[in-house]
């Protein structure tokens, strides 16, 4: 009879015969292989799901060194954009001008297109040179739109430059300085024959004067104070010697203006472009006459109602001429 203990020992015995028997059957080359993909996928897995974590937070890092940086290009653009705005605002002259304008009686005797055409040349050649020859009620419009420029008026009336000081607004800078014209102080003292506008518009083929037409080089401070033609101006500042004049804006087309305006204009340096003559109240055949005569038919560019555009060109480096070709 088998005692219970080698019973037990012979069932364990067999238990583990059959284990042996299942897992030798069960472990074949196809499931190790297998076992050892999924391994594998697990591991890639796990190796991608650190990466994307890694490159998450190196993300996150940038994204908040890009704000940063944003953040801090903005607040340097700021006074930038504070400045476009700053010079967005109209000039205190400009300002000046329209309140003159809105609230008083005086207004530019020029039309619509009249004052169009000339504010175009001003917008394309400004801030400029300026020289107006002539003190009317539209002093203040061509000395705003020249804000930045320098604009020198020259006005035979003293009067008159007091009267306008006083009207035009405090923050427009009237640079105005009186003149005479040669054949007016012999007029007006009686020391010599009063001259028509027929004998002044001769002069344009007197030698005195034609003369005149090509100024020493450089124009000298003292040239037209001492030049015998009859049309000179007398009494110019130092300032009107001192400047190529870009725009000479004649505002009212007396004789010695259209000269003086013709004189200054051919005194520009050679090379430095043209100079825009504009002469205003062209109302009859006399004043068409002198602007022609003087500022030379082939120069004329532009008819705008009683306004006539010149481009006269520099005639410093030629000899004692006629004053158009």
């Amino acid at each position: 009879m088998t005692s219970p203990t080698h019973a037990r020992k012979a069932r364990l015995k067999t238990h583990l015969v059959s284990a042996k028997a299942k897992l030798k059957n069960h472990v074949t080359p196809r499931r190790v292989v297998l076992l050892s993909a999924a391994a594998c996928s697990a591991f890639l897995l796990l190796l991608t799901l650190r990466t994307l974590h890694s490159a998450a937070s190196r993300g996150a890092s940038r994204s908040s060194g890009t704000a940063a940086a944003v953040a801090g290009m903005q607040h340097a653009q700021e006074p930038r954009n504070q400045q476009r705005q700053e010079c967005a605002k109209v000039p205190a002259p400009v300002a000046e001008a329209l309140v003159h304008y809105a609230t008083s009686n005086e207004t530019p005797r020029q039309t619509e297109a009249e004052a169009g055409a000339a504010a175009r040349v001003l917008a394309r050649r400004g801030p400029c040179n300026l020289l107006v020859l002539g003190l009317g009620p539209g002093s203040a419009l061509w000395a705003g739109l020249n804000h930045g420029g320098r604009t020198l008026f020259l006005e035979p009336d003293a009067a008159r430059i007091a009267a306008a000081r006083a009207a035009h607004p405090a923050g427009i800078d009237l640079q105005a300085h009186p003149v005479a014209y040669q054949y007016q102080q012999q007029a007006a003292s009686g020391a010599g024959t009063t001259l028509s506008d027929d004998d002044l518009l001769a002069l344009r083929n007197s030698s005195e004067c034609a003369a005149d037409s090509s100024p020493p080089k450089p124009l000298a401070p003292d040239h037209l104070e001492r030049s015998p033609c009859a049309l000179s101006p007398r009494g110019l500042p130092a300032a009107f010697y001192e400047a190529e004049w870009d725009v000479v804006m004649v505002d009212a087309p007396v004789p010695g203006a259209v000269y003086t305006a013709a004189v200054a204009a051919r005194a520009r340096r050679p090379g430095t472009g043209e100079t825009d003559v504009l002469v205003h109240g062209v109302d009859g055949a006399a004043e068409e006459s002198f602007a022609q005569a003087f500022l030379c038919e082939g120069y004329l560019k532009e008819e705008a109602g009683r306004l006539r555009h010149f481009s006269v060109p520099s005639h410093r480096d030629k000899d004692a001429m006629l004053f158009c070709p």
